[in-house]
C-alpha cells in the first residue's frame, strides 16, 4: 500500500493550499457575515468560483472525467489530502466545485445518465452553473437501510407520479438548486433490493413543496436541509436515471466515495481543532500557570494527534483501495471510516472547546460549527450503528472460515 502523494498531488496541494491562504480564509468572517445577513449565495462566491477554476482547481474529485468535461480527474488518492486543505474552512469545497451532494450527484449522473441527462444536468453541475440535492432520507422509516423507503414512483402512460416525504435534504435550499435525485419504489412486488428507482426532477416541478429547513442542534445552514412534500409531482418517463430497480445499486455507488469526501474533509477540521487546542493552551493561564502544562491537556493534545493520524491513514486506505480494487473491494474500510473519522472529530473538537472555556461554545471560534458538522455526519450517510454492524458481520464472516484455528493458542489444563 503506497500512501505518499503523488508529483501531481503535491502540485495540487500547494496550489490549493495557496488559494486557500490567499483568498478563502481572508474571506470566512466576510462570508458568515453576510450569511447572518440573509446574503446567500454570498457576493463573493461566484468571483472566487471563476478564479478556482480559471487556475485549473476545478473538479479535482472525479477520477472518471472525460476529455470532454471540466476539470482535473485526481486519483481518490490524490484528491484526499486536497480535501483535508479544503475542510478547514466549511465553505471553501464549493469554490473548487468540490462539495457536497453536488459531488455524489456528479458521480450518479456520470455513471448512468443518459446522453440528454448528461447535456441537461451533468454538464451545467460540472460548470458550476446550478447545484443539486439528493432525496433519499425519510422522516418515517430508518432510511439509511434504502430498502425502507416509502415514497411512490409510478409509471403512468410516458410519466412518472411521485408521492412521499423526504428530510434532511442537504442543498435544497440554495437559490442555485436546480434538480432533484429523488429515490423511491417503483416495484413494491420485487425483491427488496430491486423496488427502488431514482428519477430525476426539476425542482420547480409543480408538486414539489419545501416545507422548512430543518436545523441540526439549533444551527440553520443557509444551503438547507429541507423537508420536502412531493404532492403528486409528475415527470417525463425519461427522467429515470438508470433502469428500473437499479435504485438501491446506485444509491451505494453514489455513497462510497461520498462518505470519504466527508471523511478526508473531516481530517481537516480535527487538524484546526488542534490547532487552535493547541494555541489556546500556551496563551490562557489558570491558577497562575500555562493550560500548556498542565498534565491532562497535554494528553488531550497527545491523544487528539494520536487519534488524527490514525484515522488519517485508515482513510488513505480507503482512498487506495477505492482506486486498485473499486468500491465494492474498499466496502469494508469505506465503513470503518465512516464510523471512526466523525466520532474522532466529536472527541478532538470537544477537548478544543474545553481547553478555550465559554468562548469554544459561541461564533468567536469555528469550533461549534465543528462540532455540530462532526455531531451530524455521525448520521449522515448512515448511523455509527449501521457500518458498525456491517464491519461486525465482516469480522464474523472471515471468523467462520477460520473456525476453530484460534484453538491451537489456548493453554487448557491438562488433566490428571
Amino acid at each position: 500500500m503506497e500512501f505518499s502523494h503523488s508529483i501531481r498531488c503535491r502540485d495540487y496541494l500547494r496550489l490549493v493550499s495557496d488559494f486557500m491562504d490567499t483568498y478563502i480564509v481572508p474571506r470566512n468572517a466576510l462570508w458568515h457575515a453576510e450569511v447572518a445577513a440573509g446574503n446567500f449565495p454570498v457576493s463573493f462566491m461566484a468571483d472566487l468560483k471563476a478564479l478556482a477554476k480559471s487556475e485549473g482547481l476545478w473538479n479535482l474529485f472525479l477520477p472518471s472525467l472525460k476529455d470532454d468535461e471540466p476539470g482535473q480527474g485526481l486519483s481518490t488518492l490524490d484528491y484526499a489530502p486536497l480535501a483535508e486543505v479544503m475542510g478547514r474552512i466549511s465553505w471553501a469545497s464549493e469554490v473548487f466545485n468540490c462539495s457536497a451532494p453536488d459531488t455524489g450527484n456528479m458521480e450518479l449522473l456520470h455513471m448512468f445518465a443518459t446522453p440528454k441527462q448528461r447535456e441537461d444536468w451533468l454538464m451545467p453541475l460540472l460548470e458550476g452553473e446550478i447545484r443539486s440535492a439528493f432525496a433519499m432520507s425519510e422522516p418515517d422509516v430508518p432510511s439509511s437501510d434504502a430498502k425502507n423507503i416509502q415514497t411512490s414512483i409510478k409509471r403512468v402512460g410516458n410519466e412518472y407520479l411521485i408521492s412521499g416525504r423526504k428530510w434532511f435534504i442537504t442543498n435544497s435550499a440554495h437559490p442555485d438548486c436546480k434538480l432533484l435525485i429523488v429515490m423511491g419504489k417503483t416495484d413494491t412486488d420485487a425483491p427488496r433490493h430491486l423496488q427502488q428507482s431514482m428519477v430525476l426532477v426539476p425542482i420547480d416541478t409543480p408538486g414539489v413543496e419545501i416545507k422548512r429547513n430543518i436545523p441540526v442542534l439549533n444551527h440553520q445552514t443557509p444551503e438547507g436541509h429541507g423537508e420536502i412534500l412531493f404532492r403528486n409531482v409528475k415527470v417525463p418517463a425519461d427522467n429515470l436515471l438508470g433502469a428500473e430497480g437499479e435504485g438501491f445499486k446506485m444509491a451505494q455507488a453514489r455513497l462510497g466515495p461520498g462518505r470519504i469526501h466527508h471523511c478526508m474533509r473531516s481530517i481537516g477540521q480535527a487538524e484546526l481543532a488542534l490547532e487552535l487546542m493547541c494555541d489556546r493552551a500556551k496563551e490562557r493561564k489558570t491558577f497562575g500557570s500555562y493550560l500548556s502544562d498542565r498534565a491532562n491537556v497535554g494528553d488531550w493534545v497527545a491523544h487528539s494527534r494520536l487519534e488524527i493520524e490514525q484515522a488519517r491513514l485508515l482513510v488513505l486506505k480507503a482512498a487506495w483501495m477505492i482506486d486498485t480494487v473499486g468500491i465494492e473491494g474498499a466496502r469494508a474500510e469505506i465503513a470503518m471510516i465512516k464510523a471512526l473519522v466523525p466520532s474522532m472529530l466529536c472527541r478532538v473538537t470537544d477537548r478544543a472547546m474545553q481547553t478555550f472555556g465559554a468562548m469554544g461554545m459561541c461564533p468567536d471560534t469555528p469550533l461549534a460549527e465543528i462540532y455540530t458538522f462532526a455531531r451530524a455526519l455521525r448520521f449522515a450517510d448512515g448511523p455509527d450503528e449501521v457500518h458498525l454492524r456491517s464491519i461486525a458481520k465482516g469480522e464474523f464472516k472471515a471468523s467462520s472460515e477460520r473456525f476453530g484455528a484460534s484453538a491451537s493458542y489456548m493453554t487448557p489444563p491438562t488433566t490428571g
